[in-house]
């Protein structure tokens, strides 16, 4: 049975238009650092050598911006919005100044977005692969699609120095356009995965990702399949590229939400939060307790050192004695995304896991 390739895929809704139209350039030895790249205090763990995974990296079909980044977004009210049903998944991040939506539908043909919140310049980056959104702080430069896949993942360059950023690690590795980069970790910031109906219960006002985005896509088509319903990729346990770990514990594409810092890593099967409403576990040798949030079908993990009795309250989270919204604790919050459980533990395999 023959089995479409992403470049085939993709070429259905237009997306490779511009492969082949960028060269993939050629390595230096002196690159510009962008001293405003905001990178965290401490580097994300790597599941090996930054060079071994340079090594890693097969090409995703398109080449160097062959699938678009979108660097000139506009937004349009929640009434203007005609191309989302209730159910459609969104990606979205709320600020003391700033309430924006990301739709699944546009971001599956661009993958990465680089915009501004209250006037701070921010990467909202989407890998359907791996089905991981992440928002990174971006400084002066911007983020554009490589080409290059590992672990199925999508691997980002920056526009400033074209240093290699696999999108989950968040880490800077070696790449063929800048060999001797400076290993360091980006400052990510939290976005929500959610659907269209919940956002927009939440927040009426929020701004949304229009499909003004300066290219010629149908985003009513996604190549790889349905997430409402879900369906064809997204659901199948058939992989387009090899996964770097063959751990059939769960289902490739079963949902976890993940958290992972410089001491280690852990995943809570998303549809058992749904159930359980709070969890408890370890990120390395640290409890940790993750809790569930109705209001957006989503999940946020906290250190817990002193293991502090934490129960759910009627959608609300009561610690101490008080209550509390369930992304608003008295603990140390962790940076906690979705993820195919495939795309987990590909890049974290020592991760701990609780189901």
């Amino acid at each position: 049975m023959h089995r479409p390739t992403r470049r085939t895929l993709l070429a259905a809704t237009g997306i490779t238009a511009l492969a082949g139209c960028t060269g993939g350039g050629s390595g230096s030895d002196t690159f510009p650092r962008p001293l405003d790249l905001p990178t965290a205090d401490e580097q994300l763990p790597l599941p090996a050598e930054p060079t071994a995974l340079r090594d890693e990296a097969r090409s995703g079909g398109p080449s160097k911006d062959g699938i678009p980044s979108i660097d000139e977004p506009s937004f349009i009210e929640p009434d203007a919005v005609d191309f989302l049903d209730p159910g459609d998944p969104v990606f979205g991040i709320a600020t003391d100044g700033a309430t924006k939506v990301y739709p699944q539908k546009i971001l599956v043909s661009h993958e990465i977005c680089n915009d501004e919140l209250n006037g701070t310049p921010v990467s909202v980056t989407y890998c359907p692969l791996t089905g991981t959104v992440q928002g990174f702080y971006r400084g002066n430069t911007e983020f554009g699609v490589s080409g290059r896949l590992i672990n199925a993942n999508l691997v980002m360059y920056d526009r400033t120095t074209e240093a290699w950023w696999p999108q989950i690690l968040a880490t800077t590795i070696h790449g063929p356009w800048n060999e001797s980069p400076e290993i360091r970790s980006l400052q990510e910031f939290r976005l929500i995965w959610t659907t269209w109906e919940q956002w927009r219960d939440q927040h009426p006002n929020t701004q949304v990702l229009s499909t003004d985005t300066g290219h010629a896509r149908n985003y009513g088509n996604d190549p790889y399949g349905s997430y409402n319903p879900r369906g064809e990729y997204y659901d199948s346990g058939n992989m387009l590229f090899p996964r770097r770990v063959e751990d059939d514990r769960y289902h490739p594409k079963r949902v976890v939400m993940g958290a992972r810092a410089s001491d280690g890593a852990v995943a809570f099967l998303k549809d058992a939060i749904r159930e359980n409403h709070v969890m408890t576990g370890e990120l390395g040798e640290t409890p940790v307790t993750a809790v569930y949030d109705d209001r957006y079908d989503t999940a946020y993990v906290y250190r817990n050192p002193d293991e502090q009795t934490v129960n759910d309250v009627d959608g609300a989270v009561a610690v101490g004695g008080s209550t509390y919204a369930p992304d608003s604790l008295p603990l140390p919050r962790i940076h906690t995304f979705d993820a195919m459980w495939f795309a987990w533990v590909g890049y974290y395999p020592e991760t701990n896991v609780y189901d």
